[in-house]
């Protein structure tokens, strides 16, 4: 297990970003930047901040969640429902590479804070807007959260065993995705406009829908050519034969003998040679029409054992296999710690916890934890005064409330 902070400045060094987003999917998109080097100044609202401070597990106050979600980010106060806190917005635009904002459509032209009010300060400014449907369409004044999206996006009609009520992924997936096309998007845009000669900024629109949607794999193609609808399958995966969840005698476990070479290799691990030199068998096409017997055939092995036990045979059999990690299991996992995927970090507050590690694995610009996550406002006076403004300045915005 390592212990951070770590030094390593990363790829995106230099890039400074300004977060507006609140709770996950802009400030999951300022995470992941701020992994990789990039300045981050967290925008908070006086007093509470952002509600993701309050979320789920609480340690003396404070989420536990908030130490991952804005780690290497600075947090400042500011109040943007009012004139002197909009016009601070626009002198950090100034500096600014990134703008990340998810609020509903509109609410930033509400405050003159649009993109193309924001670009006459910073013609270089590239702006993420993250939300539910998107910055056009009839749908764009809509609420969207991640969980909706999830819906209209296609997934959550797939989760769910065969004629019963449809579940949620148990993490929040749909702002999650949206945030990483949100990332891929700055990606796109910085590179863009730093190597065009006179290259400026640009809007990246990222709908929560269209981030789950793009996920969807054969979905639209298959009923469009075929009239098909995909339905739910539980732990199966349609069309792709042998992929599922098998019972052991303690548990379950997942086997992926859906390649032509691994499912031989499989049905002689489970000593159905039959099955595995079957030549109907021989590709998927004809294993999907199988699939029923093939499914049978592999629970009744594993229901015959204890998965340890399962597992090390299809291993030596080379067959992809694995159990369904609990978080105690991922926490001592080997490879997890091999590949520093759990780190050790001190909070402000001085408490040792665990977080997830770094993803990507960049060989030569490595992204870092460089600082944990700020108190609300810690930063507040810092960037203000490097930014121009004078004491006395700040001191009379803090007095009227502004920040």
């Amino acid at each position: 297990m390592t212990t951070t902070p770590q030094t390593a400045a990363g790829p995106l060094a230099g890039v400074r970003v300004i977060e507006l987003g609140q709770l996950i999917a802009g400030p999951f998109c300022g995470k992941t930047l701020g992994d990789f080097g990039a300045e981050v100044i967290k925008i908070e609202p006086p007093g509470k901040g952002d509600p993701l401070r309050k979320w789920r597990l609480l340690k003396d106050g404070n989420s536990i969640w908030w130490e991952v979600q804005s780690r290497n980010k600075q947090s400042v106060t500011l109040d943007l429902t009012k004139t002197e806190g909009q016009d601070i917005l626009r002198t950090l635009v100034r500096d600014a590479d990134v703008l990340i904002e998810n609020f509903r459509p509109g609410k930033m032209e509400e405050w003159s804070l649009g993109y193309e009010s924001l670009k006459k300060i910073n013609p270089k400014l590239v702006m993420v807007r993250i939300s539910g449907y998107g910055q056009s369409g009839p749908y764009r004044d809509r609420p969207g959260f991640g969980v909706i999206a999830e819906s209209m996006g296609g997934l959550r009609y797939l989760t769910a065993e065969p004629g019963r009520v449809p579940v949620r992924v148990g993490v929040s997936i749909g702002d999650t995705l949206a945030a990483l096309h949100g990332v891929i998007g700055v990606l796109m845009a910085l590179y863009h406009r730093d190597t065009k000669k006179g290259g400026e900024g640009q809007v990246i629109d990222i709908a929560l829908y269209e981030s789950v949607f793009n996920c969807m794999e054969s979905l639209l193609p298959e009923y469009s050519a075929f009239g098909v609808v995909r339905e739910a399958a539980g732990s199966a995966l349609p069309g792709i034969v042998p992929s599922n969840a098998y019972p052991c005698r303690d548990g379950w476990i997942l086997i992926g003998g859906n390649g032509d070479g691994i499912f031989k290799r499989l049905m002689s691990a489970i000593g159905r040679d039959d099955l595995g030199n079957a030549p109907d068998l021989a590709s998927n096409d004809g294993r999907v029409k199988r699939v029923t017997e093939i499914d049978a055939a592999i629970a009744a092995w594993t229901g015959a054992r204890e998965k340890t036990d399962a597992l090390k045979i299809l291993g030596d059999h080379d067959v992809p296999s694995g159990a369904i990690y609990s978080v105690a299991d991922i926490a001592a996992d080997a490879q997890y710690k091999a590949r520093d995927m759990i780190l050790n970090i001190t909070t402000r507050d001085g408490t040792a916890v665990d977080v997830p590690g770094i993803v990507p694995k960049l060989s030569a610009t490595p992204g870092s934890i460089r600082n944990t996550a700020p108190r609300l406002g810690e930063d507040t006076e810092a960037v203000l005064k490097r930014a121009g403004l004078k004491a006395e300045t700040i001191a009379d915005l803090r007095a009227k409330g502004v920040i």
